[in-house]
């Protein structure tokens, strides 16, 4: 009992709170936080290799192309081996990813992530032996080699006790990777170029071109599609593209979004946008608690009588009803006024996800429902 009137009440008090955090008045933001420059982007980078000087932690010996990858590392040393002979518990087959900078020169490093392939248990105290990380096009743009740390321990014992702390199986390599090949991408003497939001929509899209022009002082921003806003460089500043750049993602702009519901019916989480508008419609809860209780008692025979001591179980039955309300909610309810009055009903937010697609199915809801 405690404890669900501990959790009614931290959902009131977590209701109370998205209400006054959406009801305050909208504050602009800045056009580098809601939209990017077309064609700025990471490339995802990937590769194969190996991690050795596992301590006995590694693929196991039926792990075959963990086998077959060492021995053609070792034949391009100059060491012929037969794989049938090598022992591979302290080496494990790992994928290597990163992201490549747009702006990455020849040189710089970039964070990778080391994943095992195989039945490795653990990659703890491993070294990357040296990897190259390729490109969507095939193209070698970066060279992976140094120490993994991983950040946890597994620990097992002989007679089967184990302790583990973290995945042991994942690692990051800390800057081990070096850039060898730069994209071709640039900005230097663009005549022009294009903002992508990062949701699309008219107003917010039409906001920030006339913020952009108004910051400016010249019509220089226009938005082709609701997603897009493109944006001309003037000819006196196109030798200072990247100073032009900086000045137009400074510029703040109050966004738009349509009225949307988000729940997650696993977790029992809603989040409501501030658009979010009622109609005139009237809301019946009520919930029904079945509770079912064992208790085991002790049936004793008669003082020198026959029978047995035997163990008997009995079940009681509780069958709680609590009476619905139905409330009225007037048309043109903000947020603010819908949370405070499902508050006041005690819905959980389980029966919140119930109540508000039968609102919307009802016609009274004007917001976008997605469940996740």
């Amino acid at each position: 009992m405690r404890a669900a009137i501990h959790n009614r009440r931290a959902w009131r008090i977590a209701f109370a709170l998205l209400a006054l955090a959406l009801a305050a008045p909208a504050q602009a933001v800045r056009v580098k936080d809601i939209a990017s420059v077309k064609g700025v982007r990471s490339n995802p980078l990937v590769g194969y290799g190996l991690v050795v000087g596992l301590a006995g932690s590694g693929d196991k010996q039926g792990t075959e192309f963990t086998v077959q990858s060492l021995a053609s590392v070792l034949g391009g040393m100059g060491i012929g081996v037969d794989a049938a002979e090598i022992q591979v518990k302290n080496v494990a087959a790992v994928m290597v990813t990163g992201e490549l900078s747009p702006f990455a020169r020849t040189g710089s490093t970039l964070d990778c992530t080391v994943s095992s392939l195989g039945d490795a248990t653990s990659l703890e105290g491993g070294t990357l032996v040296l990897t190259s990380l390729r490109g969507a096009d095939g193209q070698v743009y970066a060279l992976a080699q140094g120490s993994v740390s991983v950040g946890g321990f597994n620990v097992s014992s002989g007679g089967g006790s184990s302790a583990q702390k973290n995945h042991t199986t994942v690692g990051r390599l800390v800057e081990g990777a070096t850039v060898e090949r730069e994209l071709p991408f640039s900005i230097a003497g663009a005549a022009s170029f294009q903002l992508a939001l990062h949701q699309a929509d008219f107003t917010t899209a039409l906001r920030v071109a006339n913020a952009i022009n108004l910051a400016l002082g010249s019509e220089l921003a226009s938005p082709p599609d609701p997603g897009t806003v493109e944006v001309r460089v003037p000819p006196e500043r196109a030798g200072a593209v990247v100073a032009f750049l900086a000045a137009v993602e400074a510029v703040e702009v109050e966004r738009d979004a349509i009225a949307r519901v988000v729940m997650n019916e696993r977790t029992g989480t809603i989040v409501m946008g501030g658009h979010v508008r009622l109609e005139t419609v009237a809301i019946a809860h009520g919930s029904l608690s079945v509770t079912i209780s064992a208790q085991n008692d002790v049936s004793q025979p008669a003082p020198f009588g026959e029978g047995e001591t035997t163990e008997v179980r009995n079940d009681a039955v509780e069958v709680t009803e609590e009476l619905a309300s139905l409330q009225l909610v007037p048309a043109a309810v903000t947020l603010e006024e819908l949370v405070r009055g499902l508050n006041a009903m005690g819905v959980s937010p389980r029966d919140l996800i119930a109540i508000l697609q039968a609102v919307k199915a009802a016609g009274a809801l004007d917001a976008q429902l997605e469940l996740l």
